[in-house]
C-alpha cells in the first residue's frame, strides 16, 4: 500500500492572530468603541452612586445639626454630625479605587483606539475627516481649546 504525502493547507497561517477575532479594522474599532461606552457607563454609575450617598449624608448631617431637643440635643448635635462626616469620608475613600480603575480602563481603550487609527492609514484619514471625531478629542490630553 502506498501513501501520498501532501502538504497540509492551512488558511490560518497567513492571517495575523487577531484576524480571526476581528474581521476588519472597522470591526476592531467598533469593539473598542463599545468597550469605551461600556466602561463610561460603569464610571457614570459609580459616580452617581457616590454622589447619591453623599447627598443623603449631607441631608442627615444638616438634620442632625438642626436638632433643638432640650434634653439630648446638645450631645446629639456634637456626636451624630461627626459620625456623618466620617461616614462620608470613608464612603468617598471606598468609591475612589473603582472610579480610578474605570478611568484607567477607559484610557487604555482610548490608547488602543488611537493606535489602531494610526496603524491603519485609510481608517485614520476617514476618522480625522469627520468633524465630530478628530485626533485631539481622542488624545491623552483631551480636546485643546484655543481661546
Amino acid at each position: 500500500m502506498t501513501k501520498i504525502i501532501t502538504e497540509k493547507v492551512s488558511t490560518h497561517e497567513s492571517l495575523p492572530p487577531d484576524a480571526l477575532l476581528f474581521g476588519t479594522p472597522k470591526d476592531r474599532l467598533d469593539f473598542y468603541r463599545r468597550e469605551i461606552q461600556y466602561e463610561t457607563t460603569l464610571l457614570s454609575n459609580r459616580t452617581n452612586a457616590n454622589l447619591t450617598a453623599q447627598s443623603f449624608l449631607v441631608i442627615a448631617f444638616a438634620s442632625s445639626m438642626a436638632n433643638v431637643n432640650p434634653e439630648w440635643g446638645k450631645i446629639f448635635t456634637l456626636v451624630v454630625p461627626l459620625l456623618m462626616a466620617r461616614l462620608g469620608i470613608v464612603s468617598s475613600l471606598n468609591a475612589r479605587p473603582g472610579i480610578r480603575a474605570a478611568y484607567a480602563i477607559i484610557d487604555h481603550w482610548h490608547f488602543k483606539q488611537s493606535h489602531l487609527l494610526r496603524s491603519e492609514p485609510a481608517m485614520g484619514a476617514n476618522y480625522d475627516d469627520s468633524p465630530l471625531f478628530c485626533e485631539a478629542e481622542s488624545s491623552q490630553k483631551g480636546p485643546e481649546f484655543n481661546t
